[in-house]
């Protein structure tokens, strides 16, 4: 299957819905257990991995492999597999890596398929929730929980006014800049759990999702199911999120464009 047009969601789909099932099992088949874990900055910071990204990257990129062979594959622990398919699967083994460390039950296995460089299927899988968020076309997203599928959109009636904001910066804007957003800092009464906080805007949870520094495998397989659930996303800059870097997630155009213009002091 070398073209998408509309018709191939469902055998995407499907494949995704049985891999987030068979994500689980594996977790706590094989890596409910001890763990290594190390800095790939070296002294230089804190970015941790364990030997539990690689286990379920390589599982994943197996399953993929046998079912769509001659698909490319990005993942954030081993890369780049090249082919000359218009397709590429874009894989983060454990999104939240830090939350896993810890035991902290929010971190997800994060995978999109992107077609022509843009994705138009995301999974965001989260194995100690039992639950995962995927959607079914670029209209339609369900979260799945306890066997049961439920459609799920953005609270579009949010107003600047009445509005819940889930947002972090992670030590990657400073202090002095994050003194220039100050009814940004006011409003940030909810924390961000990465990939949770977007499931939870595309299901009406939250209203505003704010981060930086993301890259592509972190933010490509959220980006089909905030739109298929109706939302906004963009850089902080009004760029196309896949570009990754700092994004802004929203239930509505409008206060999407007022958090843009209150942003921009730091969006350069």
């Amino acid at each position: 299957m070398n073209q998408f047009n509309s018709k191939n969601y469902s055998v995407y789909a499907n494949f995704l819905n049985n891999l987030a099932k068979e994500l689980t099992i594996f977790y706590y088949s094989k890596l409910n257990r001890n763990f290594k874990v190390s800095n790939k900055l070296k002294g230089k910071g804190y970015d941790p991995v364990t030997t539990s990204d690689k286990a379920f990257e390589k599982f994943i990129r197996l399953k993929i492999k046998k079912k769509f062979p001659n698909h490319q594959v990005i993942g954030e622990e081993f890369g780049h597999k090249k082919t000359k398919s218009d397709f590429t699967w874009i894989i983060d083994p454990i999104d939240g890596t830090r939350s896993f460390v810890i035991g902290n039950p929010t971190w997800s296995n994060l995978i999109s398929l992107n077609y022509k460089n843009n994705p138009i299927l995301g999974l965001a899988n989260f194995p100690v929730l039992k639950k995962y968020y995927l959607n079914y076309s670029d209209k339609l997203a369900y979260v799945f929980q306890n066997g049961k599928r439920k459609k799920i959109s953005v609270n579009k009636k949010a107003t600047f006014n009445r509005i819940k904001v889930s947002a972090a910066f992670h030590g990657w804007l400073s202090l002095d800049k994050q003194k220039k957003i100050p009814k940004i800092l006011k409003l940030m009464q909810f924390p961000c759990s990465d990939a949770l906080s977007y499931s939870h805007l595309a299901e009406g949870r939250v209203d505003i999702v704010i981060q930086c520094s993301n890259k592509i495998w972190d933010i490509h397989p959220l980006i089909p199911i905030v739109k298929a659930a109706g939302g906004h996303i963009s850089t902080w800059d009004n760029r196309d999120a896949i570009n990754a870097g700092n994004i802004l997630v929203s239930s509505n155009k409008t206060i999407h464009k007022k958090f843009l213009k209150l942003l921009k002091p730091v969006s350069k």
